[in-house]
């Protein structure tokens, strides 16, 4: 490890693969963190986007990108996870069948475990109660109590200064982010979104993330890079 990395104050960001996550890496890295991101294999049906959260990773310089195998599909319960639930083409009320049960829970604690490990203190999470799918896990709520969670539950938190769950996106719409992603010079061509894309990362253009993604680039008046099957 370079003396540069060790200077620098580190952050671990959880990295899907999609927009919000690549921007949340770039505005860490624009506010002098050394970054280590961290993605998870946890039996989604979209796969190409841990193969988008690598190339981000790599493109984006971060310090070591790790990627943790999890059988969420093991309990099932959601769309992503269940191959015999379709992936709504539609809007839907209420929380809609993508939701994958607890899955911000774990990825976050799992990003606790690694940010002790390496000492660092502020963990990034790309969630955003705005333009989102009305998940229950991506309210400043659940951010600000499983905040207050990880310092009653590590020796970190208890013998040291603590830990922060940074949300920067938190109150941003999609146009808001892409602005900001394209001013701190992300290439959104790296980025998978799509809930069902295929092995070479292309989307169909028609679930909800597809849908917010598109009418946050048009929003934002930026030309949309996804490549559609």
């Amino acid at each position: 490890m370079t003396e540069h990395t060790m200077d620098q104050k580190r952050a671990v960001i959880l990295l899907s693969g999609g927009l919000d996550s690549a921007t949340v890496v770039a505005m860490a890295q624009a506010q002098g963190y050394s970054c280590y991101t961290m993605s998870f294999d946890y039996g989604q049906r979209h796969r190409a986007e841990l193969n988008a959260a690598a190339r981000i990773a790599r493109e984006m310089g971060v310090v070591e990108h790790k990627v943790i195998g999890l059988n969420l599909n093991g309990i099932g319960g959601s769309a992503l996870t269940d191959s015999s639930i379709d992936v709504p083409e539609a809007p839907s009320e209420g929380i809609p069948v993508t939701y994958v049960p607890a899955r911000n829970t774990v990825f976050l604690s799992l990003a606790l475990g690694w940010a002790e490990v390496l000492n660092a203190r502020d963990i990034f999470i790309g969630v955003n109660a705005v333009d989102y799918s009305g998940y229950p896990d991506c309210r400043p709520e659940f951010v600000e109590s499983f905040e207050r969670m990880a310092n009653l539950a590590t020796k970190a938190g208890v013998e040291g200064q603590g830990f922060r769950i940074l949300a920067p996106l938190q109150n941003l719409s999609k146009a808001d982010i892409v602005k900001a992603g394209v001013g701190l010079g992300v290439d959104y061509s790296l980025t998978v979104s799509c809930y069902q894309a295929d092995d070479d990362g292309r989307a169909c253009g028609k679930c909800d993330s597809c849908r917010l993604r598109a009418e946050g680039f048009q929003a934002a008046g930026i030309t949309d890079p996804t490549r559609y099957f």
